[in-house]
């Protein structure tokens, strides 16, 4: 035998029949007052559970080749606002049957006013039709309870309603959503501008389809590390978790993540 010769070449006679198909998932994970790094790393985590699934990380949406060429989207930003031509991207690969899985603030922009109040601007109208929604404002972390709004949908069949701590969001709704956790609260945003507005019941967890794709929208996951409020305050004294404590938690981060893989390849 030559130096050459390593013996038959294991991938001769591969197929895709032999090995499930790669799927490249773009996760943008950035943004401000939370603690993106753990929520990176935990997302990563679930992700690495699929071998198949090979993810690029970026803190924006500005990649757009990333965006074009992925099969999965996965989003946990706080105030990160695409540009017009990336939201132009999102719409038409969603439109193609992309699967987008978004997570927490990505549906918030937030300005902190002269008088000490935060506004929701309606800066990025297209970004929040895809979503389904925007974030308006919410009350003091505290606990309330999930409820199920659609038992019988695969994403939540056998959740039973829970109790979590975390930031209760209140939402302006786009379009047609299929709620599947919803929740209510007698409570006003604190130090949100369009805070009397907010009581009542709000979507947790949905669908908002678009074309021949869709996203999947989880408001919850609020994390915060001693870092995360610069430069409004040098320290936070807590570690926040929220519903990253709960297994529930991640077992809808893993159902999303199935769904996902779910989708018609293109």
């Amino acid at each position: 035998m030559s130096d050459t010769d390593h013996g038959p070449d294991p991938l001769a006679h591969a197929t895709e029949d032999d090995h499930p198909q790669r799927i490249d998932c773009v996760l943008v994970a950035g943004g401000l007052y939370h603690d993106i790094d753990f929520a990176r790393l935990e997302l990563l985590k679930l992700l690495a559970e699929h071998p198949e699934i090979r993810t690029r990380v970026f803190e924006d949406y500005e990649n757009l080749d990333a965006l074009r060429e992925a099969d999965m989207i996965i989003s946990y930003t706080c105030d990160v606002v695409p540009s017009l031509a990336a939201q132009e991207v999102l719409r038409d690969w969603l439109d193609a049957g992309g699967r987008w899985y978004a997570l927490h603030g990505t549906n918030s922009i937030l300005r902190l006013m002269d008088d000490g109040v935060w506004e929701a601007p309606r800066w990025a109208p297209l970004m929040m039709d895809l979503l389904g929604s925007q974030f308006v404002s919410h009350p003091p972390i505290a606990p309330y309870t999930v409820t199920v709004a659609d038992p019988t949908h695969p994403l939540v069949e056998g959740v039973e309603p829970f109790e979590t701590t975390d930031e209760l969001y209140h939402l302006e709704t786009h379009g047609d959503l299929h709620v599947l956790l919803e929740t209510e609260t007698a409570e006003e945003g604190t130090g949100f501008r369009e805070a009397a507005d907010a009581p009542g019941k709000h979507p947790v967890f949905y669908l908002k389809p678009r074309g021949k794709g869709g996203v999947l929208y989880n408001t919850l996951g609020h994390c915060r590390g001693h870092y995360d409020l610069q430069p409004l305050a040098p320290w936070w004294p807590t570690l926040d978790r929220c519903a990253w404590d709960l297994p529930v938690f991640y077992d809808l981060l893993r159902r999303g993540i199935a769904w996902l893989k779910d989708r018609e390849p293109a």
